[in-house]
């Protein structure tokens, strides 16, 4: 008679041994939330629960004083047809054209003449990246002092050339270029920065096949060069254009929206219907606007990047 092998078994395990692992299971777990305990809390105290709160605000007619009431879409009916807000979009827009591709054409250059090994290369990346790190409000206050109409450099500088003063940041048809200038004068340095670190990843045998199959410098930073650079360049028009949309210190602390209403960009504008014309539930839809047309821009670029990286994987 042929006897089947038992099966292999484990030894029970002991009901003593088990409580302790459930025990220090349990203890594992406090201890991290513990940890985490406090970050939790600061994230949704002063990300989650604003946003909620501000969407919901959106949809009320608020002046965080008095008792609001719910109007639904009113106030983003109200902006559709509000020309100031209509003034502010369109000065948003204007300063995006012009601050996202003058600061990656100007990083790019910098970086490429500072991309070379030379006596105090690195003194003069830090002298570039210097005005990165000043904040806005320093850079605001310094060139309101400059260009001063009156008692400023810059206008005695042009006496000095014979040319007549100017309004600068008092002229309406100057202040947002001006604004973009100065804007320029610090974003360029992280431009900077990010097109040196990807210059360093262009392969070097890639730049000598060019050169040795007789490919000037203007052919190989075109062929070689700004290939390698697109996901940097990608991110860097999404990260420019994100900063441009949501400039506002540099605006607060030199023009404060003026003169006439030149300089009033999208978050200027929700800050004066929250805290100058106490229409909080009228701000709080502004700014959604502005969130969407953020979240449809990155999208956007992500797409496109999408797209381009099938591309280049069908070419190779």
């Amino acid at each position: 008679m042929s006897t089947l092998p038992r099966a292999l078994t484990l030894p029970a395990q002991p009901a003593a041994t088990a409580q302790a692992a459930r025990r220090r299971a349990r203890q594992e777990r406090s201890t991290a939330w513990a940890f985490i305990g406090p970050s939790v809390v600061v994230i949704l105290g002063l990300s989650v629960v604003p946003v909620i709160w501000s969407l919901l605000l959106s949809f009320r007619a608020d002046d965080l004083v008095t008792p609001g009431r719910w109007v639904g879409l009113d106030n983003y009916r109200a902006l559709a047809q509000d020309p100031n807000f209509r003034t502010a979009v369109g000065n948003t827009l204007l300063y995006a054209a012009l601050y996202v591709p003058l600061s990656l054409v100007g990083g790019l250059a910098l970086a490429l003449a500072l991309n070379r090994r030379i006596r105090l290369i690195g003194l003069y990346r830090t002298l570039v990246f210097i005005p990165f790190v000043v904040s806005a409000t320093a850079q605001g206050v310094l060139f309101s002092f400059i260009l001063d109409p009156e008692f400023g450099v810059a206008n005695a500088l042009l006496h000095q050339l014979g040319i007549s003063a100017q309004g600068f940041l008092a002229d309406p048809d100057q202040a947002l270029y001006l604004l973009v200038l100065i804007s320029l004068w610090s974003g360029v340095g992280f431009c900077v920065v990010v097109y040196l670190a990807a210059l360093q990843d262009v392969p070097p045998e890639l730049v000598e096949a060019a050169h040795i199959d007789g490919a000037g410098r203007a052919q190989v930073l075109r062929h070689v060069t700004l290939p390698a650079l697109t996901p940097v360049t990608v991110f860097l028009v999404l990260w420019q254009f994100i900063t441009s949309l949501q400039v506002f210190d540099l605006i607060y602390v030199t023009t404060k929206g003026g003169p006439l209403g030149s300089t009033t960009v999208i978050v200027y504008f929700v800050w004066q219907q929250a805290f100058q014309m106490f229409t909080a539930g009228y701000g709080a839809a502004s700014a959604y606007v502005l969130a969407v047309a953020l979240l449809v821009a990155g999208f956007a670029l992500r797409v496109v990047r999408r797209r381009q990286g099938r591309t280049d994987g069908g070419v190779r």
